[in-house]
């Protein structure tokens, strides 16, 4: 891979080739993406969707959208310093074709504030409930009738393959979606594969799956035009990654490592002794010990230490980048940067604890438990009545439960895996709020 090719403004659409010193720099192509973004329904539906604690109402939790908008401040200064190594390395890439190292920030943070523009309402859990309707609900009556590829998708349903089809996916008079830069969904496209072969590697990239098979040509389009290395067989698709995919995913591992351990600890989860003790193994060589022992508050102890732990975070990823760049263009670097990190067992030690007393606390199971019921009952209502309407056969109930699908959404769809496919989209969009509300409405328990 080379990085001219990598860093292409071409979108959706275009006919010819996009030169950056073309570019006006008050109004750059990889901002545009960002701002496209920022500005989308889907974005804004960030804001009432989970981090860590489901339906939670204190001010202390990330919503998916303050943790985006975090990761991709880190994600721009990822891009950035990664940024000035390359064109320090490769003077041509400024000298010949204008590309700053603004740049690659510009392209980090626009696909770090995407990151999660996909997942479904319930965090990660969302995403096991409309895979498990398939799998083990009334969903598994659909399995003949799909191709294996379209069963996998469906039964390992992948919020990473559902934002590369909200920022690309077509709809009447919206050709291309949002039209993101290609250099953009490079760096966007973590697992850059399809849902089968599902095989155990020790590749990074294939730990998930980044494309549904209705966008398999497109994906297939961007891949190619960036000069990504293809990496499967016998029909398979698959990609070794872009590199500043490597960017966007260690701005996603410190934002949620450092920072869902700060409202853990803030919720009162995880104790400020524990809290204390973890943090300042990672931020021992930069703690400035007078100033912290001005700090009188547990909130901002635990600010101070927590905003060092990134800045140290961030610096090693950039090295470790920096070290591997070769290995990374030729495809042979089959791991995130935080494995090969010197704080790799400080991170893993918060990440454990994490998982001990944040992700697997009552509120959090609980909450995750009553997710799954209002995700399968919305997923089974929608896609009979959706799938009884193209029969011809749908009942009156199926047509007052259509009515409630927003107008976008109420599409034609030819095939059973697109039908399917659309109505996991549709509630793959819903907030938590909104699907809370959807689910007691259709249950009857709604009050007015």
């Amino acid at each position: 891979m080379n990085w001219e090719q990598l860093l292409s403004l071409k979108r959706q659409g275009d006919t010819s080739k996009r030169l950056r010193v073309e570019q006006d720099d008050t109004r750059l192509g990889f901002e545009v993406d960002y701002d496209r973004i920022i500005f989308s329904a889907a974005f804004r539906s960030l804001q009432d969707k989970t981090q860590v604690i489901p339906l939670s109402k204190t001010d202390f939790v990330h919503t998916r959208l303050t943790h985006s908008l975090e990761v991709s401040v880190v994600g721009r200064s990822l891009g950035r310093l990664v940024g000035k190594k390359i064109i320090e390395k490769y003077p041509y890439l400024k000298e010949i074709h204008g590309y700053h190292m603004n740049d690659f920030g510009a392209i980090v943070a626009a696909a770090s504030l995407a990151h999660d523009i996909g997942n479904p309402p319930f965090g990660h859990s969302g995403e096991k409930a409309i895979g498990e309707y398939f799998s083990t609900g009334k969903g598994l009556k659909y399995k003949d009738k799909l191709t294996a590829k379209q069963w996998q998708d469906l039964i390992d349903f992948e919020g990473n393959a559902n934002g590369f089809s909200v920022l690309t996916a077509s709809r009447p008079g919206i050709e291309g979606g949002l039209r993101i830069s290609y250099a953009t969904l490079g760096a966007f496209m973590k697992y850059p594969k399809e849902s089968l072969p599902k095989k155990p590697t020790n590749n990074i990239s294939d730990k998930k799956y980044g494309f549904f098979q209705s966008d398999k040509a497109f994906f297939e389009e961007v891949a190619e035009d960036m000069g990504m290395i293809p990496n499967k067989e016998d029909g398979d698709i698959g990609f070794e990654r872009h590199p500043l995919a490597y960017l966007v995913e260690a701005a996603d591992d410190i934002c949620y490592t450092i920072i869902d351990f700060e409202d853990g600890i803030n919720l009162g989860l995880v104790s400020e002794d524990y809290a204390l003790e973890y943090l300042i193994k990672l931020v021992k060589d930069n703690i400035g010990v007078a100033k912290y022992k001005l700090l009188e508050t547990k909130e901002d102890r635990i600010s101070y230490l927590r905003a060092l732990a990134i800045g140290a975070l961030i610096n090693d990823a950039v090295d470790v980048f920096v070290e591997n760049e070769e290995a990374i263009l030729a495809g042979n670097f089959p791991f995130a940067l935080t494995d090969k990190s010197k704080y790799k067992a400080q991170m893993n030690d918060i990440i454990n604890l994490s998982v001990e007393k944040i992700y697997q606390s009552r509120e959090v199971i609980e909450k995750e438990i009553v997710g799954y019921q209002i995700i399968q009952t919305l997923l089974d209502k929608f896609i009979t009545a959706f799938n009884n309407k193209y029969e011809g056969t749908a009942s009156n109930y199926d047509k007052l439960i259509l009515k409630m699908l927003p107008e976008k959404h109420n599409l034609e769809k030819g095939n059973l895996y697109e039908r399917l496919l659309h109505i996991c989209h549709y509630v793959s969009l819903l907030t938590d709020g909104n699907a809370l509300e959807l689910y007691e409405m259709i249950q009857g328990r709604k009050k007015n």
